[in-house]
Parts: structure tokens; sequence; C-alpha cells
């Protein structure tokens, strides 16, 4: 029964596998959000040789190796940069190294509080390294990283010391230009973009209440700090946009900020905002219109923060459906010519291919009528915008009691009473008054892991989660801001998910999948599950997918490299079938992107990841960075 059940499994999670036809003309050049290397010394035929070459331990927070925080907070997920032979990571805690990227010794670390006596944690994705174009020439090269208590810091790449002349100290206090206040969260956990000689970065800001700090995006000289730019992300009076917000409803607006990576593209001196939902998250009474700029693709000139066009994605959010992903540059062949695109994945599954230059959607977009909100003082909208193509990448549809899933009996007893208790609903089904269960939820489809674009053959490579979230809308504490708020129904809390005891989803796998979309005509190529949940494979039952964070990078060997899956393992699949080909343990789950890069020394092709676990999926922590080559 159980070898019937897993082909069953794998059966539902793959669209037949289609050989990928590879152009044997040049491929358009690749841009660095695209993930992609040029490398291909790993191939198909020998991907098995692959063996760890090192693993190097930041000693930052990982089960008794460092301080450890309270509460619940994950391990490293930064995506390491390289140049001139060092490998750049961050910690938890804001912490900077450079490792030697062949032996993974350290060279050097940075702690931007090791004089402050507090120490703060949170997710830390990366930094970034000035100046981006051609850095490997450069004399001069400055690390800028974020912290996770709101400062901006630059230390030279070579020393690790700081950039003195650069803001004080080597750091620029943020906080003090967006009216964040004592106590108020507001903190840079993803790298900042580099256009220039300017440095660009957004923030992590409250979620839970609707007036705090600016989402604002700022631009800085690389070299002084001074602020060269800024872009109100909740437009002011007489500035494009401010319609949107009802009067006095944009004063003091938190949230509509970037917490996820922006992307340049330096030929055109564009910079992309993926923009987030405007707070409070889940209630809008105060905030009655379509919210702009929150939601929303935005392009501005990099070089004055000048808006060029923007594509709002959801309207008046109130479901935490922000865009959580760096944007994705490519180059795709379309009718007889070759389009520069920017593409945005998204939590509802949904994929935005837009012109870079334009705006205008690639395979056009339509308003769609969803259901309206029944909570006092809400106006939803009532539509929202759908791209033609592709189709969505997971559940959109609510699920019904015949497709919960059946892998345990425990687990099917402990759903089947959690249904009972939902009204199930899809997509843009607003949080009600009684408890709802909405498909995607707020960590299904596309997270902050991003994607992958092969220029040889237009593959888009994404991972996704199928994960429902279940809420309801209810009335608020006596002198708070808002008249509702959402809670969980007792244990579930406000961000309740639809899962069992063991966090196994409530419906029939697969649970978690890598997807490749054909971006010359928009249609899925092929989707296979990723990962195996570890309280599972213990009892043989394999193939469901798991939920996973850390997204791919695909090379011009014709492999996708990913890890993700809580299952503490990194894998390689084939580019153009999807089939998996390699794995490897891990210390933990890699919740963060490979990196693939070429020992200067040794001539080496390596695969790094950082495989810290922890977070919301993982319950195995560590600070590990591991690196692979070939035996």
């Amino acid at each position: 029964m159980r070898a019937i059940l897993l082909h069953s499994f794998v059966a539902a999670a793959s669209v037949a596998a289609v050989t990928v036809t590879v152009s044997s003309q040049a491929p358009p050049a690749a841009h660095e959000s695209a993930r992609y290397s040029p490398l291909a010394d790993v191939t198909r035929s020998n991907v098995t040789a692959l063996a760890p070459a090192w693993t190097f331990h930041t000693g930052d927070f990982s089960g008794g190796q460092g301080p450890q925080p309270k509460g619940s907070v994950p391990g490293v997920q930064t995506r390491p940069i390289v140049s001139h032979g060092s490998l750049y990571v961050t910690t938890p805690s804001s912490i900077v190294i450079a490792i030697d990227a062949e032996t993974g010794k350290e060279q050097w670390r940075h702690d931007p509080h090791a004089r402050k006596g507090k120490r703060c944690y949170d997710a830390h994705r990366g930094a970034s390294i000035w100046p981006a174009v051609d850095h490997e020439r450069a004399t001069t090269r400055t690390i800028f990283s974020g912290t996770c208590d709101g400062r901006l810091i630059a230390v030279d790449a070579a020393t690790g010391r700081p950039r003195h002349e650069f803001g004080t100290a080597g750091a620029i206090d943020l906080r003090a230009g967006v009216d964040a206040r004592e106590g108020e969260d507001y903190s840079v956990t993803s790298a900042p973009a580099i256009f220039r000689d300017l440095v660009i970065t957004g923030a992590l800001v409250p979620e839970e209440v609707p007036r705090g700090p600016a989402g604002d995006i700022r631009a800085f000289d690389v070299r002084t700090g001074r602020e060269v730019w800024r872009f109100h992300t909740v437009p002011r009076p007489g500035e494009y946009g401010h319609e949107t917000w009802p009067r006095d409803g944009w004063q003091r607006r938190t949230g509509a900020n970037v917490w996820s990576s922006m992307t340049v593209d330096h030929e055109r001196g564009l910079v992309f905002l993926p923009i987030g939902s405007a707070s409070y998250d889940f209630y809008g009474g105060d905030r009655k219109g379509r919210n702009l700029f929150a939601n929303s693709l935005v392009a501005l000139d990099a070089a004055t923060g000048t808006r060029r066009w923007h594509q709002q994605l959801v309207h008046h959010d109130v479901w935490d459906y922000d865009p959580p992903s760096q944007p994705i540059l490519a180059d795709i062949p379309r009718n007889g010519s070759v389009v520069p695109v920017v593409i945005q994945l998204t939590k509802t599954g949904l994929v935005f291919v837009f012109e870079r230059v334009t705006g205008l959607p690639v395979f056009g977009l339509e308003e769609r009528a969803v259901p309206r909100s029944e909570v006092p003082g809400e106006e939803t909208s009532p539509t929202q915008p759908f791209p033609i193509a592709p189709a969505p990448l997971v559940r959109t549809q609510p699920v019904t009691k015949g497709e919960l899933n059946q892998v345990t009996a425990q687990s099917r007893e402990e759903c089947e009473r959690l249904f009972a208790r939902v009204t199930s609903g899809g997509l843009y089904t607003p949080p009600g008054l009684t408890l709802t269960l909405l498909f995607p939820g707020t960590m299904g489809g596309a997270t902050w892991s991003g994607g992958a674009v092969d220029p040889a053959s237009s593959l888009l490579i994404v991972n996704t989660n199928e994960v429902g979230a279940i809420g309801q809308m209810v009335s608020a504490p006596e002198g708070s801001p808002l008249p509702y708020v959402r809670g969980g129904g007792g244990s579930l809390g406000a961000y309740g998910r639809f899962w069992d005891s063991q966090q196994l989803p409530c419906q029939a796998p697969p649970w978690g999948r890598l997807n490749a979309i054909d971006l010359r005509t928009g249609k899925i190529a092929w989707q296979v599950p990723l990962g195996n949940v570890p309280v599972l494979e213990a009892q043989g039952i394999t193939g469901t997918g798991s939920l996973n964070l850390g997204g791919p990078v695909v090379t011009a060997g014709g492999l996708v490299f990913i890890g993700g899956a809580t299952d503490s393992r990194i894998r390689a699949f084939d580019l153009a079938t999807g089939q998996e080909v390699w794995r490897a343990d891990l210390p933990a789950s890699g919740h963060a992107a490979p990196v693939v890069y070429r020992g200067a020394k040794s001539g080496r092709q390596y695969v790094a990841i950082a495989a810290g676990g922890g977070g919301k999926f993982s319950r195995t922590i560590s600070d590990a960075v591991v690196a692979f080559a070939l035996r």
C-alpha cells in the first residue's frame, strides 16, 4: 500500500517530463538576479562525483556554538557572494565573514555589535559588493550589509575594517530618516542594491500595526554615505498615487516596504522594487483604496529615484500577499526578437512577466472578479490582476474533504478535525468573521527563495510550497488602533497554517515542488516533488515533496542545484527534464540559494550553500556553510 501511495504522489506532482531544446546559438548574457553560472565542469554525467570540499562554521547561533537568542530565529540564510578568491557570508546577528573560497578558512569577520554590548538576531540573507560591475578588476572593493538594528555598514572587502569615511565610522543609522521611534522594529535583512556609485536599500518594518516607520527606499553615495535620493513607497500629497489612499490614511503608514532584494538593470539604469503590503496586513478599513505602491513591482530610474513605471500585483492586500522575492531579469526570444523582461514571483503562485522598459505584461494581464470581505468597515477590491500565462504554480482553489492527505492515519484524523472547523476558500478569499481556510497561505507559492533562469533554454526554475492559511477576524482589544485583528482560532495563532501537529500539510501531497517554466511560451515545462519529510521518510514514505525555503541556481552544465527542503539535503536536477540526478546530506536544511564559482588557484568548480535550517519549517539548526567539488 505504501508503494502505491508513493507512486500516486509522484504522478500528481509531475507534468510529463519534457526535453527542452537548447539553441545552438550563443545565449543572451545572463543577469546577476538570474542565478546562472556559465561553468560547465559539473554535468549530469559526472555530478555523482561531487563530494564535500570543506565546511565552515560561523559560530553565530548554532545549537550551543554561540550566543542563543530567545524565540524562533532562523539559521544561516545567506547567499554567499564571491570576489577575488573570497566567499562573503552573513549571519543571523548581522556579522559579515570572509572565507577563503577554496579552503573554507576564515580570513576576517566584522561584528557590528562587538562594541554595543547588545546583540539582536533576525533572518539575514546576504551582503553586496561595490563596484558591482567588473568588480574583479577593481582595486578598491567595499562590502555593504544591513543590520538587525537598522544600520547600513560599509567594510573593506580585503580586510573587514570599517570604511570610516562612509557615514559615521563606517555606518549609517537608517532609523533616523524614517521616523522609527523607540521600540518600533526597523531592520535590514537583505542585501542592498548597487548602481554605479550608489548603494540602495529598503528595510523590514512592522506588519502588526498600521502606523510606524516609513518603508521609503533610499540611495546613498557609496563613499560618503550622503543620501542622494529617496522614493516614498506611500505617496505624499502631490505625488503620483496619493489619491489611492484615504484622507490622512497615508500618514505615518508603515509597511509598503522592500524587505526582500531589489534588482538593478545596469545597462538601462533601472532598479526594480518588490514592494510589500501596507500594514496592518489583514485589515484595511483605515486605508480604503488600492494603496499604491504597496504590493507593486516598481521600476525607478536608478540614478535619481524617479518612477518609470509600476504594476500593482495585489489591490488593497488583506492576505499578506506581498511580493517576497527578488525580481529576475532575463532576455527571452519572442516573435523573432529578444525581449528584455523582468519577472516577479509571488506567494499566490502567480508569475508576472513584464517588458523591462515599458512595464507591459508579456503574456497579457486581466482583472478578474474575486470574493468580497464581510468584515465591517473593510472594502476589499472587487477584482485582482491575473496573468494570462503562465498558469499558477500552486493550488488556488478551495480544498475539499476528499482531497485531505492520507499519508498516515494520525495525520488524516487530525486534518479531518481541523477541516471540520473551517470554511474552505481559494485565492483571494478574504479572512472572514468565522474560521477561514484559504489557498495559497502566507507561506504558500513562491517565497523569498526566488528563482533562476537559464539563458540558453529560457527556462525559469522556481521552488514552491503548498500549504494553506487558517484565520478569522476578531474584535480587537479595547484601545487598539483598529477595530479588527486576525486570530487563528485558539492554538492556531494569527498565522495559522493548514497542517497537523507534525507540520504535515493537511491536503494531499505534493507539498513542495520544483517548477520549470518555458519563458518563450509561458507554459510549464515540468514539475517534480522537491524533498522528503524526515518523519515520513523514516516510515518509508517518500516522494511527497517538502515545505521548503531557499532557491535554485542553474549552470551551463545543464544542472539545477537547490537545497531548501526540510530533509537537510542539497540536490541536483537535470535542467531539461527535472529528473533528480544527485543529492548530498547537509548539517541542516539549506534554507538559502547555492552559489557556483571557480577556484582561482585550483581551477575547480565549487557549489557552496549555507545550511542553517531553523525558521518556520525546520527544527534542526546549524551555522554551517558547505562547499562541494568533484572528487
